[in-house]
């Protein structure tokens, strides 16, 4: 009777800011059996610090690839407008 904890992670890529949605799944199985699952979602926006985030080297090739100065610019402009209600 061995007890088993698996964390998997799922990416999704949202909004102006090319915003990263991360899922992670933990299972808990017995010999092989899946007894119960869970999920956990957090998202990460240009500008927050991901140090010490949950799988961090992931995350952080995911923003250098997407979070560009091009989509920097807009997701800034998007806030400016959102803010003054346009």
């Amino acid at each position: 009777m061995a007890l088993t904890k698996e964390i998997t992670y799922d990416y999704e890529i949202r909004g102006v800011g090319n915003n990263i949605q991360q899922r992670r799944r933990t299972a808990v199985s017995e010999d092989g059996t899946e007894l119960s699952f869970s999920y956990h979602r957090t998202t990460y926006t240009i500008g927050m610090s991901l140090d010490g985030i949950d799988d961090e080297t992931t995350v952080k090739s995911l923003s250098s690839s997407l979070w560009t100065p091009a989509v920097s610019a807009s997701y800034s402009l998007f806030q400016t407008s959102q803010s003054l209600g346009l």
